[in-house]
């Protein structure tokens, strides 16, 4: 038995070495922030417009200096909280608090909290789409979208989208795209006319969760199981799959340098080169943690930042995800 774990071990480390030998995106986990605080977490997102990092994390979100990793400030009173979104032109954010169903609203300048605004039952993912001046929640049990006006933080439409949804980006021109999770399928949404335009199948995508998208030349980016899923915008049809790692939970994108990244839960980030609008290559597998799962990608930096912990050891043939070590909250970064 324990020469059989040796061998595994020794597997393990020749295929990490010759990953690393191989890769070629240049990305290396560089820096752990540690961040003492009790509780889970979902979303990671950065403010490009700032040296902030925000971190869902249990029932508050915390604010990191995103160079140093130093805290400098807590979002308190968000229980269950998933994800965080920023309007730069009102200096507004929100967060999505999945077990009180509402939205938090604070200043980006002195993340003093401002409003709470009631939503769809448990809203997971958040975000901000400047051509609708509107905050959307993906409501993952009610399975619909709440619509805020942004100006007035005033719900003005709630959205049935027949499924689960997960993850949600805009074209910014009056589109919304949503990944509905158990029904293996991305939504097309009429932001304007708050109705559902079409439902397109992406298989053989299954059990879609982050979701990106390029402006540029209309693809959408799904991390399924065990691969993304490229889908062209403008007619929901799936250009290709590209293999990528286990237990992937979140996407990132930089539009820079055309490179999408899956944080996969299995203590890995696969960079996938968009090399044009059909033609996309896994150029590396970034070792990372367990439990790194999410992700977010600041495009001024180009660094990568995921959320994680440390894991209490699981018994032989146990099953599920392994307890936290209570007070090992951590990100860790991905940088040239």
């Amino acid at each position: 038995m324990k020469k059989t774990i040796f061998i595994m071990f020794a597997a393990t480390l020749l295929f990490t070495s010759l990953q690393n030998a191989n890769a070629q995106s240049g990305y290396k986990l560089t820096k752990t922030f540690h961040v003492a605080s009790p509780g889970g977490w979902d979303y990671i997102a950065v403010n490009p417009n700032s040296n902030k990092l925000y971190l869902s994390h249990g029932t508050q979100v915390n604010i990191l200096d995103k160079a140093t990793g130093d805290s400098l400030g807590v979002i308190p009173n968000t229980t269950g909280v998933h994800g965080i979104a920023f309007n730069e032109s009102t200096g507004r954010g929100y967060t999505s608090n999945g077990r009180i169903n509402s939205v938090t609203v604070f200043e980006l300048k002195t993340d003093k909290i401002l409003e709470q605004i009631a939503t769809g039952e448990n809203p997971d993912a958040i975000m901000y789409d400047a051509f609708s001046k509107t905050v959307i929640t993906c409501n993952g049990r009610s399975k619909d979208l709440t619509v805020i006006d942004a100006t007035t933080n005033k719900v003005i439409a709630t959205i049935p989208v027949g499924g689960k949804p997960e993850t949600a980006v805009s074209d910014n021109a009056g589109k919304l795209f949503v990944n509905i999770e158990d029904k293996n399928e991305i939504v097309e949404v009429d932001i304007k006319a708050a109705k559902v335009l079409n439902h397109w199948s992406i298989a053989p995508g299954e059990s879609p969760t982050g979701l990106e998208i390029d402006r540029k030349t209309k693809r959408l980016f799904a991390g399924c199981e065990k691969q993304l899923v490229v889908i062209d915008a403008t007619n929901g049809k799936v250009v290709t799959t590209v293999p990528i790692g286990e237990g992937c939970d979140g996407v990132g994108f930089d539009s820079k340098t055309n490179l999408i990244f899956t944080s996969n839960g299995s203590g890995t980030a696969t960079v996938i080169k968009e090399i044009s609008a059909n033609n996309f290559k896994v150029i590396d597998n970034v070792v990372t943690k367990r439990g790194a799962r999410t992700i977010c990608v600041d495009e001024s930096t180009h660094k990568a930042y995921l959320p994680t912990a440390d894991f209490e050891a699981q018994a032989a043939g146990e099953k599920g995800r392994p307890k936290m070590i209570a007070g090992s909250f951590q990100v860790i970064v991905l940088e040239k």
